[in-house]
């Protein structure tokens, strides 16, 4: 009697025990997760991004312009750009245009937006000029409306250019070989992470790049090769 009675405590314990033991596995392995800043369904966030860019912006600042668009939700919303994965390369679609005036279309969409029926979100963080200025529009660590399904993890480069073949002149070229490799140095990034819009969405732009695949190939060893 007492033996069985023996047993079936012995078995108890037994069961409180390996009960205990998953408790604490899985505790620990939770513990681990958090100290190492990642949960099992967050992937990890890059804590860099904001002080890169305040590197960035002191290093770089006798060559780009600080000209940030008002915050407003067509164009500069100020949600945080928590992790850059990528840069986009676009083109302005505007030929003949200059990067002031292609800066001030995006700030002033809350008031050209009041007259049309279907409101335009768009923006970008740098514009190219064709005689090679660089406006930087929305900090690195804000998110612009420029590359679609990938506004959340990436930089954007808008160019302007002088004509419909979507060709950057000299000036504007090597402006964007600069200024690419800066943002792959200061972000950790390398050729791969470079594309095209087109590469997001399979849209025409930049269209000079996108219909001349070999330049592309070339411009990006262009910014390794400056890097």
């Amino acid at each position: 009697m007492n033996g069985r009675r023996n047993k079936r405590e012995y078995n108890r314990r037994l069961k409180i025990a390996c009960v205990l033991s998953i408790i604490i596995i899985i505790f620990s392995a939770g513990l681990a997760l958090l100290i190492r800043g990642i949960t099992p369904t967050e992937e990890k966030v890059k804590p860099e991004v904001k002080e890169a860019a305040s590197t960035m912006r002191e290093a770089t600042k006798d060559r780009i312009m600080d000209k940030l668009l008002n915050k407003n939700e067509f164009s500069r919303p100020g949600k945080e750009l928590k992790q850059i994965n990528g840069i986009v390369v676009h083109y302005t679609a505007n030929p003949g245009t200059n990067a002031a005036a292609n800066r001030n279309y995006f700030n002033n969409l809350p008031k050209t937006n009041r007259l049309q029926q279907n409101p335009v979100y768009a923006s970008s963080h740098y514009i190219i000029g064709i005689d090679g200025e660089i406006i930087r529009c929305i900090p690195e660590n804000e998110v612009a409306y420029a590359s679609n399904d990938r506004n959340n993890d990436t930089l954007s480069i808008e160019c302007c250019h002088p004509n419909g073949s979507g060709k950057f002149t000299d000036d504007t070229y090597n402006s964007l070989v600069w200024l690419v490799s800066q943002l792959c140095y200061y972000y950790g990034l390398d050729r791969d992470d470079i594309i095209r819009h087109y590469d997001v969405s399979g849209k025409n732009c930049p269209k000079y790049f996108v219909e001349n695949p070999d330049e592309w190939e070339k411009f990006k060893k262009d910014v390794s090769a400056a890097g």
